[in-house]
């Protein structure tokens, strides 16, 4: 291993939210220094030791408001991520970077937004005054939302494959059973069948149903990443970040990328899902559990065949609820995933695997260690895979 490579040379050391809501009652401003703040002091730090601050293009919060209203003296790096969810687990590859090249000793990677109360990404009422050029060519059309755009992407893949929308309700009634069990889920106690699941109402037709669509949600995460070595000296156990990756592939667009030759798979996951692999090491047979993007259920199966946990069409036939469950051969998403706990654009899935590691996961899978993160799918994406000590 190089000296050039990341791997082990920076740690997760705290991890801060607020409650997750559909109506917050506060500024996105305020959700932003809430949650830095929550994950600041569990890592035992204070703002004024915080030198780096990262977030996501679509973020409201500017970095030196929220540095001002927390009390950091001297901001050295801020960077911001471009791709909605796709920038969850990039923001934590860029504070690892930072600090692993010194340009920081203490980074805070945040997302704050009221996605219910306010903006609401899936309503694109408003918004058409000017369109994005990659837009225009779909929204005459009527492919207005984000749940469209994944729609006719996953078509295809379900006529090639033989793939029903009853093999993406597994993945919802498996997420939803997690959140069931988690007090800080949206649908706490209100697990679903597969015939809950199949009697929702189609939202489009072959392809996704009510249940097969993430929520939307109010709420902040903040992630505190420094040295591995500082890390081991501060109360919480360490989440080593073992590899860290983005992907983006030729002829891609933002979640409409139908000019590929092919739309049978998600190839951004598959660039990342080989530079983790060849970062760490390790294959899929090493991870214990995996917190996989789902703000739609057809996007999951299609990351479990990029990333290798099974062949290209196998998806529908391995990803069983015994085996993504807890007790499985690898539980996935087990806060209840963005279908079932928050969509907080993916950052609520490093917490949780974060959780897993340090031990103190509500559902927790026994003797973690290492767990993967994906980042939002259909889009430029990024990735993770963290280790225990």
């Amino acid at each position: 291993m190089s000296d050039a490579n990341l791997s082990g040379r920076a740690a997760i050391a705290g991890i801060g939210q607020t409650e997750f809501s559909k109506e917050s009652g506060r500024t996105e401003l305020q959700l932003a220094c809430e949650s830095v703040l929550a994950a600041v002091r569990d890592a035992g730090l204070e703002p004024g030791d915080v030198d780096g601050l990262v977030t996501f293009t679509m973020d409201t919060s500017e970095e030196m408001e929220v540095a001002r209203n927390l009390g950091m003296r001297e901001v050295r790096f801020f960077s911001r991520v471009s791709y909605g969810g796709g920038a969850s687990a990039a923001t934590i590859a860029h504070a690892a970077m930072a600090v692993a090249a010194g340009m920081a000793d203490v980074v805070v990677s945040y997302r704050a937004f009221n996605e219910r109360s306010g903006n609401r990404f899936g309503n694109m009422s408003g918004r058409v005054g000017v369109l994005p050029l990659w837009l225009s060519w779909y929204a005459p059309y009527g492919l207005m939302t984000p749940a469209a755009w994944v729609a006719l992407y996953a078509r295809p893949y379900m006529e090639r494959y033989g793939v029903t929308n009853a093999d993406f309700g597994r993945i919802a009634v498996v997420d939803r059973s997690h959140a069931a069990t988690n007090p800080d889920a949206w649908f706490y106690e209100r697990p679903i069948t597969l015939e809950d699941h199949q009697s929702s109402r189609w939202i489009v037709e072959p392809v996704l149903r009510l249940l097969d669509c993430c929520q939307e949600s109010d709420g902040g995460v903040a992630i505190v990443v420094t040295s591995a070595e500082r890390a081991r000296d501060l109360p919480q156990p360490p989440a080593i970040v073992t590899a860290a990756a983005q992907g983006a592939t030729f002829d891609g667009e933002t979640m409409t990328s139908y000019y590929k030759d092919d739309l049978d798979g998600l190839p951004e996951m598959g660039v990342v899902g080989r530079t983790l692999w060849e970062q760490s090491a390790l294959t899929p047979a090493d991870v214990s559990t995996a917190f996989l993007y789902d703000h739609f259920t057809p996007f999951v199966l299609m990351q479990l065949e990029e990333l290798g946990f099974c062949a290209r069409g196998e998806a529908k036939d391995w990803a069983t609820i015994e085996r993504l469950s807890i007790g499985g051969e690898l539980p996935i998403n087990t806060s209840g995933g963005l279908l079932g706990e928050a969509y907080i654009h993916g950052m609520n899935g490093i917490t949780e695997v974060v959780r897993q590691i340090r031990g103190t996961a509500v559902n927790q899978v026994a003797d973690v260690e290492h767990a993967l993160v994906t980042a939002g799918t259909g889009v430029p994406t990024s990735g993770l895979i963290l280790s225990k000590l």
